[in-house]
């Protein structure tokens, strides 16, 4: 696993299309929940409150994965959470276009408050 130091460098090592879903995220969340810090954990950037992680992305080819580390326990009314783990669930965002500000706002608030 490749180490990064903030991420800041995380997110330049990633690919110019991811980079664009990144920024419109990292804004996202900036907004939404100012008191949030980013970081790098795992080997994936994320957001931290305090020490606590709190949202996390991983990057493949063709997306981002949008992920709450306790995705499984949180309300998903637009059904907008994937995955089978025992904890974390995630978003697949594939252009710029799928950031739905309001439901991706609501989700974030919510972990926020777990």
């Amino acid at each position: 696993m490749k180490v990064y130091e903030s991420f800041s460098d995380w997110k330049k090592d990633q690919s110019a299309k991811n980079k664009r879903l990144i920024g419109a995220l990292e804004l996202l969340v900036k907004k939404t929940a100012p008191h949030l810090n980013t970081s790098v954990k795992w080997g994936q950037g994320c957001w931290l409150d305090g020490k606590e992680p709190k949202m996390y992305m991983h990057t493949e080819d063709d997306h981002v994965q949008f992920g709450f580390y306790r995705g499984a326990t949180m309300k998903d009314p637009n059904k907008l959470l994937h995955g089978s783990g025992k904890y974390v669930r995630h978003i697949k965002v594939r252009s710029v276009k799928d950031v739905d500000a309001q439901s991706f706002g609501e989700l974030i608030l919510q972990v926020c408050h777990t």
